[in-house]
């Protein structure tokens, strides 16, 4: 394969990836900031949101999170061993990884029960239909899409931007601090993990998608992933904008 991708440069440099990928990440980069920068995680870290925001946030965010490692299952059966380098990559780093995304799902609990957030409160999913668009489009995409779309959707461009928020949140121990002492290191680990480690997860994730394009892809497959990506940066947008619709209603 001449065009095949293999990496030289650092995994967390973009200047490791080929021509496109890096065009790539800049056509993302607008729609990726409308998520990052938004100012509900500015106000969570100072601990400004008040409760009819963090209920609907937890509760809308749950399905997401309690998914995920189903996404990942469900891009595990598209691959098949020894057919292409980039699949062989994607199904060890997959099987790898569905053992954490349950344990996150633990984490999620944990952090809403702070909040007086009840794992019932959570399955009865009693929020606006706006929050559950995100999760819809990652089960849509995981589902139909092929394993390149669907990875570059969920694996690369949730987990990098969630990777990127929660750093913000945990920027300030204002937040950490606003719960009782001897529960803030359960309630707070889904967010010191992602903000911790995840790092490597979207970059890892970016490294299989260039493996299975190769250095040339047709242009149609690189549309189709700049599509895919900010589609789940959109809709994590919709969910912040209508979660803060419930900040304003307080506000006034």
């Amino acid at each position: 394969m001449i065009d095949a991708f293999t990496r030289t440069g650092p995994l967390m440099e973009a200047g490791s990836y080929p021509a496109w990928a890096q065009q790539l990440l800049k056509d993302c980069q607008a729609s990726k900031q409308n998520v990052v920068q938004h100012e509900l995680y500015r106000l969570m870290r100072d601990n400004q949101l008040d409760a009819a925001v963090m209920h609907p946030f937890l509760v809308g965010g749950w399905p997401v999170v309690e998914q995920f490692a189903l996404y990942m299952a469900q891009n595990l059966t598209k691959t098949r061993f020894a057919r292409h380098p980039g699949e062989d990559m994607a199904r060890r780093w997959l099987m790898r990884n569905i053992r954490v995304e349950l344990n996150h799902a633990d984490y999620w609990v944990n952090w809403a029960s702070a909040h007086g957030c009840t794992l019932d409160d959570l399955q009865a999913q009693k929020v606006p239909a706006e929050l559950h668009a995100l999760s819809h489009w990652c089960w849509q995409t995981c589902t139909s899409d092929s394993l390149i779309v669907a990875m570059a959707a969920t694996n690369y461009a949730i987990e990098g931007v969630t990777g990127e928020w929660a750093a913000i949140v945990c920027s300030s121990d204002i937040y950490a601090s606003a719960f009782p002492e001897e529960g803030r290191k359960r309630a707070m680990k889904w967010l010191r993990m992602h903000a911790q480690y995840d790092d490597a997860h979207p970059w890892e994730a970016l490294e299989i998608i260039c493996t299975l394009a190769g250095n040339n892809p047709h242009q149609s497959l690189v549309d189709e992933l700049r599509t895919a990506i900010c589609k789940s940066y959109d809709y994590m947008h919709l969910f912040l904008e209508r979660c803060m619709q419930q900040q304003l209603a307080v506000a006034s």
